[in-house]
Parts: C-alpha cells; structure tokens; sequence
C-alpha cells in the first residue's frame, strides 16, 4: 500500500507537468535523475553486480518500468485528463497477476480470478464514471494500454529478481542499465524543446523522478517479494481511486458522490482479492 501511494501522483503529477514540459523530456528525464540517485546507492553500499542472466532479467524490467511506462505515459497525458488515464491503468492488478501466473509459479485459484475480474470491472466502470468513458478509443488510450503491459511485465520479473537481489537493488540496478538510453533521450529532448515550465511543473517533475521513478519502487517490490505477486497485485486496485482524488484536489478535476462511492467498492474488492489463498506449483523432481 506504500508503494501504491507513492504511485498514486505519478498520473496526476505527470498531466500537472506536461503543461509546460515535454512529454519526452518528462519520461526520460525523470528516469536521469533517479538513475543518479540509484548508481549512488549502488556504489556508497558497494552492492555485488548481477549475474549474467540477470543482467538480461533487468534489461525486460528496465524496458517495462523505466523506459516503457513512464515515456508512453507522459505522451498519452499530453492529451487525456488525469482521471481518464486512471480508467486505462486500472487494468494494472489483473495484467500483473497474469504476468505472474506466466512468469512465476504461482497458481491462483478459480475464486482469485472472479475476484479479480470483478475488482478490475468495478475499478474501470469506477475510473470510467469520473473519466468520462471509454466510449471512443483514441491513440493516448492506446499509449496507455501499452503502458500497462510494459508496467505488468516490469512488476512480474521485478519482483521475482527482488527475491534474489533486494527491493531497492532491482530497481537501481534497473535504472542503471537504463540510463545512457534515457540520457541519451533527455539531451534530443532538451535540444528540440528546452524546458520552461512554472514552479509546479517542476516541482512534479522532482516528485516523478525521485519518488515515481525510486523511492516507490522500494516498498513495491519489496511487497511483491514477499508476495504472492498475484494477490499482492489486487491491492493496486486502490491506485485509480487515490489518482482521481488527487486529480480532483490537485487539478480540480470533478469529484462526485458516485465517484466516492464507486471508490469505497473499489477498495473492498481489493480487500477481498488479497485475502484469497494461492496455491504454488511445486517444481517436478528429476
């Protein structure tokens, strides 16, 4: 639940700041400055370097968290409302338990996917209400649909790698990897638009780099460690009802009593869904 907090103002925060920075520069950017931040951690602890295959595992959750979802993210929201974006993304928990049903070894039960498909129906139809609807798909919706899935992949095989080499390590590791692409990518966008944005702009910004981008992923993937990661998942089911809270306060965008009540299922789904027992596949003796 940390981590989803933490998670929670990164569409917000990120629709604040495209007003007055670039999508590119944002979803790039941020990933620089949390790099920095990482490779500090990694080197001031002096943590031992990965093994070969896992170089490979956090070169997919780089490309899923680091590259994937913040660059499409920042470009879907440089036209959909904070509050519509969270209808999309509510889609997170079920793709992520999927992820860890393909990935892992994790084998939930037929009352773990009723549950979760009616936590993700409520959580759309939710989102859907205060968003105005998916009634008419566009390219930001589609750009956020595929930010879900790079999310859902980066989530399952960062958890997994979180069990071998620690919360905050796989995601520093992750950046680290990442990071000559992302400078690389934050220079071209510095050149085509500098940036100019307002106090509040840059101050989401700083939230989406060393919180969003770092600090979130510490609790995060320290609970899908400890895991199971498909139940733990569920509790982001809570994330598109605090999205649109803070839209509301943040943004202004409109809040109803449908919207508060909408929420208070949302979160009683989740409640359930992480409650139901999984059951692991035991690996076959040779």
């Amino acid at each position: 639940m940390l981590g989803v907090l933490a998670f929670s103002f990164t569409v917000p925060f990120t629709r604040a700041a495209v007003g007055g920075l670039s999508p590119l520069f944002i979803g790039s950017g941020r990933a620089v400055i949390a790099a920095a931040l990482a490779i500090a951690a990694l080197a001031l602890t002096r943590q031992r370097f990965p093994n070969g295959v896992q170089w490979i595992r956090l070169a997919v959750v780089a490309g899923g968290i680091v590259i994937g979802f913040p660059l499409l993210t920042s470009f879907a929201l440089t036209t959909a409302p904070a509050s519509h974006g969270a209808v999309v993304i509510a889609l997170l928990p079920a793709a992520t338990a999927v992820m860890a049903v393909i990935r892992g070894k994790e084998r939930p039960r037929i009352s773990f996917w009723v549950l979760a498909a009616v936590g993700t129906v409520v959580a759309i139809g939710f989102a859907a209400l205060q968003g105005g609807g998916l009634a008419h798909l566009t390219s930001s919706d589609l750009l956020l649909f595929a930010a879900v899935l790079a999310a859902a992949i980066g989530y399952a095989e960062g958890g997994l790698l979180a069990r071998e080499l620690g919360a905050w390590q796989t995601v520093s590791w992750a950046l680290a990897i990442a990071s000559p692409l992302m400078l690389g990518l934050t220079i071209t966008a510095v050149a085509q638009q500098p940036p100019n944005g307002t106090p509040i702009e840059w101050a989401a910004f700083a939230y989406l780099a060393v919180v969003s981008m770092f600090f979130g992923f510490f609790a995060w993937y320290r609970g899908l460690a400890i895991g199971p990661m498909a139940r733990v998942s569920q509790v982001q089911l809570t994330q598109p009802v605090l999205s649109i809270l803070w839209a509301a306060l943040l943004l202004h965008e409109q809040l109803t009593w449908a919207t508060i009540l909408g929420g208070i299922a949302v979160i009683l789904c989740a409640g359930v869904a992480v409650r139901v027992r999984l059951t692991r596949r035991t690996p076959t003796s040779h």
